[in-house]
């Protein structure tokens, strides 16, 4: 679909992309999760994000399964961190495609990549480099590691910082073999770190700040305070204080077996204790003394989830969800990632819509979850292909027909064919 189609039929659609932060411009220069993800939630809030690609591509596009192959690859990982942005393709290790960047951060707001830093530095993008260009830019950099600890300039994959910020090693609290979330939770979290910086930055700058701003979201050290948020725990207090949270790290809390199935129990409160152990037929739980005061239910919380292991394999997953929701005690069960393409709260939500300007190879598509009162959303636009706005965005800067033309024969830039 052309360039112009494609924006005008979004234009009439409805959808969830929400226009808080139109008229803010961002130059993204990222790849795969960290900084596409970052990226996509502020396109999904409204920003104009320009996304410059090297001139293969975004590597993420030729991530299984894909769409399609080639240049226009539409890897699902690709699909599913690059929606509502406008894509260029540029060669920045040669001075044309260097040139055209400075165009580019002279007109945005915030610059935002995912780069090691002496690869940015190589490239003429470091923070005082842009800052030159423009001195009120915003510029957030998402790396693996602090660039004031010894750790800096390492490459730093989700790997790497589930096990260097002690995520993969918790599982050794239990007596088991360290392993990794199977989740590529390191980089959405510093995604997430990364959103929430330049917020504050476009805050302070609508508060009157003037200058350039450096925003620096390490990986290592984002993930470490994710981890030890409850389990920094008594050495918040002592210097020798012991890590580790007791109730989460309780080798008895897992989901439990059903007679058919599983699910999750969560009783929290004494009143939600007492009204399972009732339903359990474990009231003679209540008559011990420890079980009325917080601190000392705490102190026997393995024997507490023992009790919920050694009861539930006595009924069926529905018969046990019914009554525990009936009580209000949290519970669900536990669903495999099939289920939740089907989970009917979600098809409550249109959790999944995909409206009719995506190709029809796209059958699902996750939503902006954040929900925004008062604000009519837009239509979501389809990830860009390959360059396929390189053209519009060159012309944006001032480059000619013909200039636009030497530049993708040059292979400087690179367009679409769907531009």
């Amino acid at each position: 679909m052309a360039t112009w189609l494609r924006r005008a039929v979004a234009a009439v659609c409805s959808g969830p992309m929400i226009p808080l932060l139109a008229g803010t411009r961002i130059l993204e220069l990222s790849a795969v999760v960290m900084g596409p993800f970052a990226g996509q939630i502020l396109a999904d809030l409204g920003a104009e994000v320009i996304k410059v690609e090297p001139i293969e591509g975004d590597v993420a596009r030729v991530s299984q399964p894909q769409a399609n192959s080639g240049a226009n690859g539409m890897g699902a990982l690709y699909v599913n961190n690059n929606r509502n942005k406008r894509g260029i393709a540029l060669d920045l290790k040669r001075q044309g495609g260097k040139a055209i960047v400075e165009k580019l951060i002279q007109r945005s707001d915030v610059l935002l990549h995912n780069m090691r830093p002496d690869a940015a530095d190589r490239l003429g993008l470091s923070f005082d480099a842009v800052a030159a260009i423009n001195p009120r830019m915003i510029y957030c950099s998402a790396i693996g590691f602090g660039q004031r600890g010894r750790y800096r300039g390492r490459p730093a994959f989700d790997d790497v910082i589930q096990a260097a910020a002690g995520l993969a090693g918790i599982a050794e609290h239990n007596g088991e073999d360290p392993r990794f979330i199977p989740t590529i939770l390191a980089d959405k979290v510093g995604a997430l770190h990364a959103v929430y910086g330049i917020l504050a930055a476009l805050v302070a700058r609508a508060n009157g700040r003037q200058d350039a701003l450096r925003v620096e979201v390490p990986m290592f050290e984002a993930l470490t305070s994710f981890v030890l948020n409850e389990h920094l725990a008594a050495a918040t207090f002592q210097e020798d204080g012991k890590v580790g949270y007791s109730r989460v790290l309780s080798p008895d809390r897992r989901p439990y077996q059903t007679r058919d199935g599983w699910i999750a129990v969560l009783p929290y409160t004494a009143e939600q204790w007492r009204r399972f152990l009732i339903e359990a037929d474990r009231a003679d739980v209540l008559d011990q003394p420890w079980f009325h005061q917080p601190d000392s239910r705490h102190a026997h919380i393995d024997y507490l989830y023992s009790v919920i292991a050694s009861v539930l394999p006595q009924r069926d997953s529905a018969d046990w969800l019914e009554s525990l929701s009936r009580l209000d005690i949290p519970c669900s069960q536990v669903n495999r990632l099939e289920d939740l393409l089907e989970d009917p709260h979600l098809r409550d939500v249109d959790f999944f819509h995909v409206g009719e300007r995506y190709p029809s190879n796209i059958k699902r598509m996750l939503p902006q979850p954040v929900v925004f009162g008062g604000v009519a959303p837009e239509a979501d636009i389809p990830p860009p292909a390959l360059g396929e706005d390189t053209r519009a965005v060159l012309s944006e800067c001032g480059y000619s027909s013909l200039e636009i033309e030497d530049l993708l024969a040059s292979g400087i830039a690179r367009g679409s064919n769907r531009s």
